[in-house]
């Protein structure tokens, strides 16, 4: 059975120790709804209990990394009681968690742009190799919201200062920025792409395989602060709280107006 045959959203494809997770919703530019959320959760916890994969690459298809936040999907937050906006921020939260918690070492392969949710998921990876012609866009704010769910795992990678500024702007900032602010570690033009993501995971193929899981977990546990339970149930509530604004409600009516 192709492993792929069972996704909507995603196409799986394991090449001896190493699997390619692509998310698979081009024309949407691969943004999330909650087929690709429940999808990519599945997925991570399939490849951590297997235990031929030793490295996953995760990939988009078509000229976006990820968009954030599917526009279908966001037209049905609207009417969300606040409960429900609990429960689907927080398989968001519990997804982003899988991947950052996954033993097996992640590498985004971001071949375009990420907006919202896209730099959350690029942020859970262990390493980011990313096109030069990618652009990055912490967009919340500008529709009254906040970046709660990603908020760890963007903060620890792009750093508290960037955070800081990206999070009130909503700016719009190059991967080379990225690059030299730390959150891409590797920049280079889109036809080494390929080249430079087999050239990581060769590098980590030479190493021990439990030697590489507990460094990985080494690093989660002792940088600042544990992202525990409690954490992840703050940014669900936090991102909840703000959807039911009327600030929130309406600027993210007038964008879905395209007002």
């Amino acid at each position: 059975m192709n492993p792929s045959s069972k996704y909507t959203s995603l196409i799986l494809d394991i090449n001896k120790s190493i699997a390619t997770v692509t998310l698979n919703r081009p024309t949407l530019r691969n943004s999330f709804n909650e087929a690709l959320i429940a999808e990519l959760t599945e997925i991570f916890e399939d490849l951590t209990n297997g235990n031929e994969v030793r490295v996953i690459i995760l990939a988009a298809s078509g000229v976006s990394f990820c968009a954030g936040a599917d526009l279908t999907w966001m037209k049905s937050m609207a009417s969300y009681s606040h409960e429900e906006n609990l429960a689907d921020a927080r398989r968001l939260a519990q997804m982003l968690h899988r991947i950052y918690c996954c033993p097996i070492p992640v590498i985004a392969r971001v071949q375009g742009d990420a907006y919202g949710g896209g730099i959350g998921l690029a942020a859970v990876c262990d390493i980011v190799v990313a096109s030069d012609n990618a652009h990055f866009c912490l967009s919340e704010a500008r529709l009254g919201l906040l970046p709660a769910t990603i908020s760890p795992y963007v903060i620890r990678a792009l750093g508290e200062q960037a955070s800081r500024r990206y999070f009130i702007t909503s700016e719009r900032f190059s991967a080379a920025e990225a690059h030299r602010l730390g959150f891409v570690h590797v920049l280079c033009q889109p036809d080494d792409l390929d080249q430079q993501v087999e050239k990581i995971f060769l590098a980590i193929l030479q190493n021990g395989t439990q030697a590489v899981t507990k460094c990985k977990k080494l690093v989660q546990d002792f940088s600042s602060q544990v992202i525990d339970a409690n954490l992840i149930e703050d940014t669900v509530k936090r991102i909840a709280d703000i959807r039911g604004t009327d600030e929130a409600q309406v600027r993210m009516r007038l964008f879905l107006e395209k007002k």
